[in-house]
């Protein structure tokens, strides 16, 4: 199916008109380093060949009309709406880009996610004019699976960031768009996730995996040589704001103020503790705080392992370490779930597969 035809046409027939803007965001997932992004950890994800695609044309209003071809369904709303259901990622997008514009008053001022700065947006209200509005009929597609693991969420948010980039004549980096958008998952949806999804789909690269640095938002790109990402959805659909997510950021950063006290060293968050820390402290801190801050240490250091081992094309190196990751996950983390275990099992007993693991939030997915 041509994602990007169905959207322009389901435009004019939803409409009346033609979008003026076509933007498109890729899925992702992430080879090694799951749920370390929001520790400052470091990370590993690919752009996926699955996106979201958005039409738009802009509007003399703060309305936002949004169609969704998979819901078939269209939503009116305004700028700075609360919304509970899909199209809380799309108004909230918009809400925190609209915010982003008009506090600053220039969209250059935005966050360099080079810089590591802290971005947060003052809240700006249109008086209404023409000019300052900020409003947008969009119609969104594509094929990225929702639920599958994949981040069709940030998928989403960074599709529709760039369309009204584009249709406002904004002026944004990749980058700032990407921290755009995962402010918007924080602020406006609820999820306390970090930088990974959004800046892998913003940034992505066909042929590489990126290295991101979560803490300094660095970000470098590594060529993916001689092997080829299978992505299986167990169709065990996960609400990660309605699972166990939340929970386990609140756990960590409960680890982080334990060994903040133990360690008599300034911890931050886990990125600035070691495995050895963790396991001389483990009696000390409750469960499952010391199991958490386990995974998130070790995890990080097979991000650094994998990340040497795919530039030195070693995918029997990478493979290794994705098996590792999933039993942390599973044991440490306690993120994956029965029909997530069972294809993992089936993929380490198959010929030609280096590695399998869990990808996304868990309890579900692919």
């Amino acid at each position: 199916m041509d994602t990007t035809h169905d959207a322009v046409e389901t435009f004019r027939r939803e409409f009346g008109a033609s979008p003026t803007v076509l933007s498109r965001a890729p899925g992702r997932v992430n080879l090694v380093g799951g749920h370390v992004d929001y520790n400052d950890g470091i990370v590993l994800p690919a752009a996926i060949d699955r996106a979201t695609v958005v039409a738009a044309r802009p509007r003399t209003d703060e309305t936002v009309r949004v169609h969704s071809t998979r819901m078939d369904e269209t939503v009116t709303t305004q700028i700075g709406a609360d919304r509970e259901d899909w199209a809380a990622y799309v108004v909230g997008t918009a809400t925190v880009l609209a915010n982003d514009t008009r506090g600053s008053g220039d969209a250059e001022t935005g966050v360099e996610a080079q810089d590591g700065a802290d971005g947060r947006a003052s809240s700006a209200v249109s008086d209404g004019t023409d000019d300052d509005a900020f409003g947008a009929d969009l119609v969104v597609g594509g094929d990225v699976i929702v639920g599958a693991g994949v981040s069709s969420s940030a998928s989403l948010e960074v599709a529709v960031a760039g369309a009204l980039d584009a249709v406002h004549e904004l002026g944004y980096s990749r980058a700032d768009l990407a921290d755009v958008c995962w402010r918007a998952e924080n602020e406006e949806v609820g999820m306390a996730c970090g930088i990974m999804d959004q800046f892998a789909s913003a940034l992505g690269r066909a042929g590489h995996a990126l290295r991101i640095d979560c803490r300094s938002r660095d970000v470098r790109a590594i060529p993916f040589r001689d092997a080829a990402v299978l992505v299986i959805d167990t169709t065990v659909a996960h609400e990660l704001t309605e699972s166990g997510f939340n929970d386990r950021v609140r756990e960590c950063h409960e680890a982080t103020a334990r060994l903040d006290e133990l360690l008599g060293k300034r911890v931050r968050s886990l990125r600035d503790v070691t495995p050895t820390e963790v396991a001389a402290n483990a009696d000390t801190l409750e469960e499952p705080l010391a199991r958490r801050a386990r995974h998130v240490t070790t995890e990080i250091r097979r991000v650094r392992a994998a990340t040497e081992a795919l530039a030195a094309g070693d995918t029997g190196r990478v493979g290794s370490l994705l098996r590792e990751s999933h039993r942390s996950l599973r044991e440490d983390y306690e993120v994956s779930c029965r029909e997530l275990n069972a294809v993992v099992d089936v993929l380490d007993d198959t010929d030609g597969v280096f590695g399998a693991r869990m990808v996304g939030g868990g309890w579900g997915g692919s």
